[in-house]
């Protein structure tokens, strides 16, 4: 008997019970759906986090205030304008550095008013992180020096306030001081953990004299939530990490010993970081959906066992007449492949289907690939095959004489 006879085999004995074998496939379905569906959302993730990061600038460290603790106590260092003007001095023509200093204000264009973080910056920030204009202008070192009113708007910014409008050269009112819009920002889109164009971006100048008043000052220092700087040379990244450590422990008279309380990455740093952790998250998804699988695998067991009682008779009949013991014992393996492999190819779309259901829901861009396709029908059909073992060689070992008395 050939391969495609036990499958006409299997497919008949299948369509006796139609319901069984439906509730039957449903635990595959549901296994190798939640596997498709999940290594999808968990990739889609992945690469969303991966694009935001390298979104941000090319070969960037990011420099900011970070906590530590030493003797059993928290130990936190605050970042200074000083401390950049020490790094820009340090790091020289190796690497562009821009300092930003962050806080929330009230933004009303007429009768829209919303709550944004205005982000005080120098003109080399854009550079730096990367952004362009796509309406106007940036802010000029004119503009910083002056202290002009002037912003720039990112483009999801000028959508909430403007509309469909061009805001550019258009007052509005930033915690009840007048500012003139300059230029709105090219989109840089969402990927589902925020969005990089709810911008608002003043002169820093600006921002310390006339806007951020007590926020941006601590012991008569003028405060910065961050500096970014972008390396000239991928190959001086590492150099300049240190190099920026070295000069941070210097401005705060910190030793070597001593908890720096900063935190100094470079875009390298962070891409690894957020690789290791979301590719511990697939596999973690992969693990719970694995479940699924074994929990089906199961299913297909213990209803191949029934179908083995059910057809003792047939079987002694078979044997009786000259079936060889691996004829049977195919006979059963095929049925539970094909089980595992229709439930699997149903599985597949279900799993496709609840990733483009992900998709068009904005949050995270699911990507199904064919690697992730083959390991969700793979292990289906490697379920099927290892819990059918048992029923199959149960069929098989079946002594004609007793399978025919079997009532």
């Amino acid at each position: 008997m050939n391969l495609f006879e036990n499958i006409r085999i299997a497919l008949r004995a299948l369509a006796a019970n139609k319901l069984r074998s439906g509730l039957t496939m449903l635990g595959i379905i549901i296994g190798v759906g939640a596997v498709v569906a999940l290594m999808a959302i968990g990739q889609g993730a992945t690469s969303g986090i991966t694009s935001r990061v390298q979104d941000l600038g090319t070969n960037l460290i990011s420099v900011s205030s970070g906590r530590s603790f030493q003797n059993g106590g928290a130990q936190s260092q605050v970042l200074y304008y000083a401390d950049y003007l020490a790094i820009q001095k340090a790091v020289g023509n190796a690497a562009i550095s821009a300092p930003y200093f962050q806080t929330q204000a009230n933004v009303i264009n007429g009768s829209v008013s919303a709550t944004y973080e205005i982000t005080g910056v120098d003109p080399q920030f854009l550079v730096v992180r990367a952004y362009t204009i796509a309406k106007g202008r940036s802010i000029s070192e004119s503009d910083n020096s002056s202290e002009a009113r002037v912003v720039v708007l990112g483009s999801q910014s000028a959508i909430d306030l403007f509309g469909g409008l061009n805001p550019v050269g258009k007052q509005i009112q930033v915690d009840g001081i007048s500012f003139s819009v300059i230029g709105v920002l090219e989109s840089k889109g969402s990927t589902g953990f925020g969005s990089a164009d709810d911008l608002v971006l003043i002169p820093i100048k600006t921002g310390y004299n006339r806007l951020f008043g007590g926020r941006a000052v601590s012991g008569g220092k003028q405060l910065l939530s961050g500096i970014a700087l972008s390396a000239i040379q991928s190959s001086q990244i590492d150099f300049l990490v240190t190099k920026v450590e070295y000069t941070l422990r210097k401005q705060h008279n910190l030793t070597l010993t001593d908890n720096l309380g900063f935190i100094v990455l470079s875009q390298n740093q962070m891409l690894s970081t957020l690789s290791t952790i979301s590719t511990t998250l697939t596999a973690l998804l992969g693990a719970i959906a694995a479940i699924s699988l074994l929990v089906g695998g199961i299913g297909i067991m213990n209803i191949m066992l029934v179908s083995v009682r059910e057809r003792t008779r047939e079987i002694g009949l078979r044997k009786a007449v000259g079936a060889r013991r691996n004829i049977i014992l195919m006979q059963f393996m095929v049925e539970t492949l094909t089980l595992s492999v229709f439930g699997g190819l149903i599985g597949i779309l279900l799993g496709w289907l609840i990733a483009l259901i992900v998709s068009a829901s904005g949050l995270i861009t699911a990507q199904v690939t064919f690697s992730n396709i083959l390991l969700a029908f793979g292990s289906a059909a490697i379920i099927g095959l290892f819990f059918g073992i048992y029923p199959a060689y149960q069929a098989a070992g079946l002594r004609p004489i007793e399978a025919l008395r079997y009532e």
